[in-house]
């Protein structure tokens, strides 16, 4: 894909608040932050990836989601920041909360802890201002990401976080287009263990098979599909 090819779409200038010029993108996957990267690159706006998803399992699902949002950033020539993975310390926070709905508690403590990671690095880095590609998913709640991101920002004099709707003017549409356009790999969870089990029992009591990493990709045609492996929990 070239630099023409990613701003063919009819789209507004975005603003980035206080007059800054750029941002740090905590980014979760590149099929919800394909959009969000294109929206700021079409606004001539300096950006940084940042990746750190501590909650995604197993560590096969990890290393699929993180080399696809390499991939599409090398392809923009975007720099990329790859944080530690700390499952450790997320499921020590996930403790007591393993039965929560999502948009429950856990995903509260979740964002928090990765926000919380993004926020420092911002504030360590000159960054005046952080975002999260994960409201652009009609599947999350964007209250909760907001509030989230505001509360981590606040601790840092002059940090602020970007609550920007990514959904609206046709973003979750094209979010969907590119991913498509870029054959991105395609999730079939949110990410932690526990969607992963529950995803799991809702598609087995549907009649359908567990869940088998590193299958689904978005554009796929021909019926073919990588090397893969059922995962499934008990």
């Amino acid at each position: 894909m070239t630099d023409q090819e990613a701003t063919t779409y009819e789209r507004t200038a975005l603003p980035l608040p206080h007059g800054q010029t750029k941002v740090l993108l905590h980014s979760c996957c590149a099929p919800c932050s394909g959009e969000v990267m294109e929206a700021m690159q079409a606004s001539g706006i300096d950006y940084t990836i940042f990746f750190y998803n501590p909650n995604i399992h197993p560590r096969k699902e990890y290393e699929l989601r993180k080399k696809e949002n390499i991939r599409f950033a090398d392809q923009l020539r975007i720099p990329f920041v790859d944080a530690d993975y700390d499952p450790d310390a997320w499921f020590a926070r996930a403790k007591g909360m393993e039965h929560e709905p999502e948009r429950g508690r856990r995903c509260t403590m979740c964002f928090d802890m990765r926000f919380a990671r993004t926020a420092l690095y911002a504030h360590e880095h000159g960054f005046a201002v952080f975002t999260s590609s994960l409201g652009i998913s009609r599947q999350k709640n964007m209250q909760q990401i907001n509030e989230s991101g505001h509360r981590t920002a606040a601790p840092y004099p002059g940090l602020t976080y970007w609550d920007f709707n990514w959904r609206k003017g046709g973003g979750s549409a094209r979010m969907v287009e590119i991913s498509k356009r870029e054959n991105f790999y395609r999730q079939e969870y949110c990410g932690c263990i526990y969607s992963l089990r529950d995803t799991n029992a809702q598609r087995l009591a549907a009649g359908r098979e567990a869940i088998r990493l590193g299958v689904q990709y978005y554009g796929q045609t021909d019926g073919t599909t990588p090397k893969s492996e059922t995962c499934q929990l008990s």
